[in-house]
């Protein structure tokens, strides 16, 4: 009898997301999901850091590429001020809705 090798494929989301509009509803996706997990969300804007380039993305928002790499590494809730100018150097808007 043989057994069959089943092969994994790694997937990465950021290869995935080419527009801004998939980029934006991947994010309102995870902070559905987030549970107020801080991190979760950072690690979602990482993830769509990585699809536009971590050094332009740092550029953009006025931080070094370690240190974005560090405060969207998911391992940390970063500083919401830090939020905000990776949000505006990524091109999406954080909303608020009531709650329901």
């Amino acid at each position: 009898m043989t057994t069959k090798k089943l092969k994994t494929v790694s997937y990465d989301v950021a290869e995935h997301l080419r527009t801004p509009e998939e980029m934006a509803l991947y994010l309102d996706a995870c902070i559905a999901e987030s549970d107020g997990d801080a991190a979760f969300i950072a690690k979602a804007l990482g993830d769509i850091a990585r699809a536009q380039g971590m050094s332009k993305v740092a550029k953009d928002a006025g931080v070094s590429r370690e240190s974005l790499y560090k405060a969207l590494s998911g391992e940390r809730n970063p500083d919401f001020s830090t939020i905000l100018k990776v949000t505006r150097a990524l091109g999406v808007q954080l909303h608020a809705t009531a709650a329901q």
